[in-house]
């Protein structure tokens, strides 16, 4: 039995104009089916470079929900965004759900794509989790930086970096300020600010999960910012983890140890300088070493994943690797977690 089938239709002219101006982030009206019935959406491309991409990605809205339709382009596996997101969820870190299916538009088959929920307010209240704020890490000079990535200059603004999806300009300079203050802040000062502003517990397991799967990209971009409306402290969760288990963001081998233990920006800089909470993260790792990241809890997540989109991957127009890569993606991820599961068992040692 294959895929999910999911059917876009667009007016010519629609489609035309997403065409010539794949850069604009204005929707257009469609219709969407999944043979159940159709409904009024909105629809625009979505992404980064990969707008330019011959199987290009797509953000659909609906009456009632926001759904991202990724091509996965750059993934010879499709696998790795959904396994991630399955990872996350398992270590207690609330994130996208995710389906694979196969996307038509106007008739014509685009091939194989996942279709993610997006982090919204929708995202929260379905989990239960009352938040104030929703921000977006949008691009490399998320780091939580004084400076520009880039330039090495003072940036223009400490919110550069980020996009506000929730809240008012209040929420807004909130994370300027934290930005301010995890800086200026020292010693006993700063721990006890990070203890009450930060969600220490969430954070350090969203740090193992960016550590284990081996995002680079996540440290500095690729992760959605909210804050608690009761607890008054910010969590993290993950987003956008193409480039991980063993390959970065555009299909590239890379060697397991590529992202070390401590992460990549100031926040878990500043965080790691405190002797608590690295005790706290290497208990933290330790607890997941034992228990989700194994070949015997992933392999089998990863395998029927890989059975349930086999026909419709050869079926794929816009299938870009080699099949034989496709059908090798299982064996790499393999290794990558065995070999993942070596290097943090080292750099333990001296956490």
């Amino acid at each position: 039995m294959g895929l999910p089938v999911y059917r876009i239709v667009i007016k010519e002219r629609d489609l035309q104009q997403m065409e010539n101006q794949i850069w604009s982030d204005k929707f257009l009206p469609a219709t969407f089916s999944n043979g159940s019935g159709s409904q009024s959406v909105q629809i625009r491309y979505r992404g980064g470079h990969t707008r330019e991409y011959p199987k290009k990605s797509y953000e659909i809205r609906t009456s009632r929900a926001t759904y991202h339709f990724n091509a996965e382009h750059d993934d010879p596996s499709l696998l790795r965004n959904a396994l991630s997101f399955h990872f996350f969820n398992k270590i207690g870190v609330p994130s996208p759900a995710t389906q694979h299916c196969v996307l038509q538009l106007n008739g014509v088959n685009q091939g194989v794509y996942l279709r993610i929920e997006a982090v919204n307010q929708s995202f929260f209240r379905a989990r239960k989790i009352q938040v104030r704020s929703i921000i977006y890490a949008v691009n490399d000079n998320a780091t939580f930086e004084l400076k520009d990535i880039d330039t090495d200059k003072s940036k223009s603004s400490l919110f550069s970096g980020y996009s506000l999806m929730k809240g008012t300009g209040e929420d807004r300079m909130r994370l300027i300020r934290f930005i301010k203050n995890i800086h200026a802040k020292r010693g006993k000062t700063l721990q006890k600010y990070l203890n009450g502003r930060l969600y220490m517990d969430n954070y350090l397991k969203w740090l193992s999960g960016a550590v284990l799967t081996g995002n680079y990209d996540g440290f500095r971009q690729n992760y959605t910012i909210f804050e608690y409306k009761k607890r008054k402290a910010y969590g993290i969760l993950p987003w956008d983890y193409e480039g991980t288990w063993g390959r970065n963001c555009y299909g590239k081998a890379v060697a397991s140890d590529l992202v070390k233990i401590r992460g990549d920006n100031r926040l878990t800089a500043k965080v790691m300088a405190y002797s608590a909470y690295r005790q706290q993260y290497k208990r933290r790792l330790e607890d997941i070493l034992a228990s989700a990241f194994t070949t015997q809890q992933l392999m089998p997540v990863v395998r029927k994943m890989f059975h349930e989109i086999e026909q419709d991957v050869y079926r794929d127009p816009k299938y870009k690797w080699p099949l034989g890569m496709f059908v090798n993606e299982p064996d790499v991820i393999h290794a990558y977690i065995e070999n993942r599961r070596k290097d943090i068992r080292r750099e333990l040692q001296n956490l």
